[in-house]
C-alpha cells in the first residue's frame, strides 16, 4: 500500500480524530502533516496491512500526545466529541461511547482522560490532580470497568473467557444508552 493511498482512505477520518483532541483548525492540520510523515517513513515496517487504520490512528494519537507534551498547555478536561460521519439511521460503537462517556462520573473521567488519551503516566495524572497514585490508579481501573458495563448494559455485550467485550451493536431504538 502507498502512502497516497492511505491519504485517500483515511486522511479524513484522522482529521476529525486529531480535531476532536486539540479543538483548533492549524494545530489539526500540522498534526495531521506530522501523522503522514510519520506513516510514510514507516509504511514499510507494517507487516500486517490488514491492521492498517489502527496503525494510522496510533500514530496520530501519539502525535496528540506528544503535541500536549512539547505545548505544556493546560486545557480543559472534557470528553472530545466524537463527529460522526455516518448518517443518523446507522448506529455504531461511537454512540454507545459517547454517552458512556458522557455519564460517567467526572471523578472517573479526568483521570481516565488524562491517563488513557493524553497518555500521562498515572503518577503525574494523581500529582495534577492532587490526588494519592493509589487513589488515581483506582479510580483510572474503576472508569475503565464502568465504560466495560456500560457496553454490556447499553447494547448486551458480554465479557468473554479472555476478558474482551464481545458482541454486536442493537439498533438505536433498542439501545438503552442512546435512545
Amino acid at each position: 500500500m502507498t502512502t497516497n493511498k492511505v491519504w485517500i482512505l483515511y486522511a479524513n477520518d484522522l482529521k476529525h480524530y486529531i480535531h476532536s483532541m486539540v479543538k483548533d483548525k492549524t494545530i489539526t492540520d500540522d498534526i495531521l502533516q506530522d501523522t503522514f510523515l510519520k506513516i510514510h517513513t514507516k509504511l514499510h515496517t507494517l507487516k500486517d496491512t490488514t491492521k492498517i487504520k489502527n496503525w494510522c490512528f496510533t500514530i496520530a494519537k501519539n502525535a496528540v500526545i506528544d503535541y500536549w507534551k512539547t505545548t505544556n498547555k493546560s486545557f480543559d478536561i472534557t470528553i472530545p466529541t466524537i463527529e460522526d460521519e455516518y448518517s443518523e439511521n446507522i448506529h455504531s460503537e461511537k454512540d454507545c461511547l459517547k454517552g458512556i462517556l458522557k455519564n460517567l462520573p467526572e471523578k472517573y473521567r479526568a483521570p481516565l482522560f488524562l491517563s488513557d488519551i493524553k497518555g500521562l503516566k498515572q503518577q503525574e495524572v494523581a500529582n495534577q490532580l492532587n490526588q494519592s497514585l493509589s487513589t488515581t490508579k483506582s479510580q483510572i481501573q474503576r472508569a475503565r470497568k464502568l465504560i466495560a458495563k456500560g457496553f454490556m448494559d447499553c447494547c448486551g455485550f458480554v465479557m468473554n473467557s479472555n476478558g474482551v467485550l464481545v458482541g454486536e451493536i442493537k439498533d438505536k431504538k433498542d439501545c438503552k444508552v442512546c435512545n
